[in-house]
């Protein structure tokens, strides 16, 4: 069973970040330039390069988001299992970083790059719940929100990087195979930051019979977890995709094409300044409410995008609104749930939520896609609102667990 260290890492005054979460930051800050790097640029390259519509973008984006799910389960089961949640996030960082190489090979094969993203993501699927698991267990119950916070302030400060790094290397070497060997060597950069300066939660080598699947699934039943899952679904499939948005907001505003690798930066930007604060907001106030009211900036998002005369002034706008979505939602879902699981499964259960959550964005991404494709995007977005406020009101009633 884990022993949590996170006293004795807290340095410095009473409420400190803990070590093991500011180096998971780093790692998750470099990780993130090299992925953002192609996130950045693939839109860009399929839609206005390889020639795709948004039928076959929003496929690729639910590639993009559900291949995660494939071996989540699988990464934060192992971790519990092994009691070694650093070797197997490890193990998922690598595994990302050598798909970069295979970008290039895929060249114009929607196939081959659907191929490729499938097992970068599924890398990404691998460490998500060891890495997760590795904050909660490093950091006092009370601090979870603060602590994934600055976390993920440190990841979407890569995420504003990556597109940066990308134009920079676009505008200095024509074509696209420089951006996706440059974000190989980030990436091992990344996995050798975690290798060897980053210190995981004490563990006791767990015994083979400590953490079964019975275990696992008995934990997970519990009625927190189980709501928690299902209101994360049915707040997934009304997701929509990144990559869609910005191209929707590119689209419907005539904004330059050049500006669309650059979009992601508005969304990143609102982020990096609002995680922390939100996060804290979060630990006073309730995570929960904190979650609910991310996805309501979000259906405002939805409203600017599909029903505003889309400009440079809405663009931004609804961008800061997403911006704000995350910071409301991606971290601070995991530290509402993480302290219902018992540690010992903790990696297993952050694994579920988030694998439910991922196979629900995937859904969504490619009905959004062919809603978008065969008709307009005021109606698209319209049913969106109208369904992201169904979810939102179901989630209000979930949440009502005793």
């Amino acid at each position: 069973m884990y022993v949590s260290t996170s006293r004795p890492e807290v340095v410095g005054r009473a409420g400190a970040v803990p070590a093991t979460v500011v180096g998971l930051g780093v790692v998750s800050l470099i990780t993130d330039i090299s992925a953002e790097m192609v996130t950045a640029v693939l839109p860009l390259y399929l839609v206005y390069g390889v020639g795709v519509g948004f039928l076959h973008l929003g496929v690729v984006e639910g590639l993009y988001a559900g291949s995660t799910a494939l071996l989540r389960l699988l990464g934060g089961y192992c971790a519990d299992r092994l009691g070694r949640p650093k070797a197997v996030a490890a193990v998922g960082y690598g595994l990302s970083a050598v798909t970069k190489l295979g970008l290039p090979a895929a060249g114009g094969s929607i196939a081959g790059i659907g191929a490729v993203l499938a097992i970068d993501r599924a890398g990404k699927g691998i460490r998500t719940g060891p890495r997760d698991a590795m904050i909660t267990l490093a950091t006092p119950a009370d601090q979870l929100g603060r602590a994934f916070g600055v976390h993920r302030a440190m990841d979407t400060a890569g995420a504003l990087l990556g597109p940066l790094v990308a134009v920079a290397l676009i505008t200095a070497f024509t074509g696209f195979d420089t951006v996706f060997v440059t974000s190989f060597c980030l990436g091992v950069v990344g996995l050798l930051v975690l290798v060897f300066f980053v210190d995981a939660p004490a563990t006791a080598a767990p015994a083979k019979e400590s953490v079964s699947p019975r275990k696992a699934l008995a934990a997970l039943a519990g009625v927190g977890p189980r709501r928690v899952c299902l209101a994360a679904g049915l707040l997934g499939l009304v997701t929509v995709g990144d990559m869609v948005l910005y191209v929707v907001i590119q689209q419907r505003g005539e904004l330059p094409t050049a500006v669309l690798p650059l979009l992601p930066l508005g969304t990143a930007v609102t982020f990096l300044l609002a995680a922390a604060p939100v996060g804290r907001l979060a630990d006073r106030v309730g995570r929960w409410r904190v979650f609910l009211a991310g996805h309501g900036l979000l259906l405002a998002a939805y409203l600017l995008v599909g029903f505003s005369s889309v400009g440079w002034a809405t663009a931004a706008a609804a961008l800061a609104l997403h911006g704000l979505f995350y910071a409301g939602t991606d971290g601070v879902l995991m530290a509402h749930v993480g302290p219902l699981i018992p540690a010992e499964l903790r990696s297993t259960g952050l694994a579920a939520v988030q694998t439910v959550q991922a196979l629900a964005r995937a859904g969504g991404a490619v009905a959004v896609g062919a809603a978008l494709h065969f008709g307009t995007p005021q109606a698209a977005f319209g049913v969106l609102a109208a369904l992201l406020g169904v979810a939102i009101a179901a989630g209000v009633r979930l949440g009502r667990t005793r």
